[in-house]
């Protein structure tokens, strides 16, 4: 079992930066593939990020490319998600999930575990 805890979201105005964390604890966590979504309200849970296990490979959602940083820091189980020139349609309801299978998916149903979500919300 896999429990994902994460943290950092708050409010910020419109260009602003946020960095949100999730620290992962149960399993070695160099084993677990890594991945960040995000839900809206009234809107389906979307892809952001994720970091596969193996390689370390990083692959954003086009909807970020370019102004959200994924990294992760297997000394402290810990993954971050950096937020740069945010805009009110950022805001939304961010999860971090973990799977045990290699590669990486923007699918839901590949992810094992999940957390309890993190509330961003930009300003205008």
């Amino acid at each position: 079992q896999v429990q994902l805890v994460e943290s950092g979201g708050g409010l910020v105005q419109a260009g602003g930066s946020l960095r949100l964390s999730c620290a992962a604890s149960g399993r070695t966590f160099s084993s677990l593939t890594m991945g960040w979504f995000r839900q809206a309200p009234g809107k389906e849970r979307e892809f952001v990020a994720a970091i596969s296990r193996i390689s370390g490979s990083i692959y954003y959602g086009d909807n970020v490319k370019g102004r959200f940083t994924f990294s992760r820091d297997n000394a402290k189980n810990t993954v971050y998600l950096q937020m740069s020139s945010l805009n009110p349609e950022d805001t939304a309801n961010y999860y971090c999930a973990a799977s045990l299978s290699r590669g990486f998916s923007i699918s839901m149903a590949w992810y094992d575990y999940w957390g309890q979500g993190t509330q961003v919300t930009v300003s205008s």
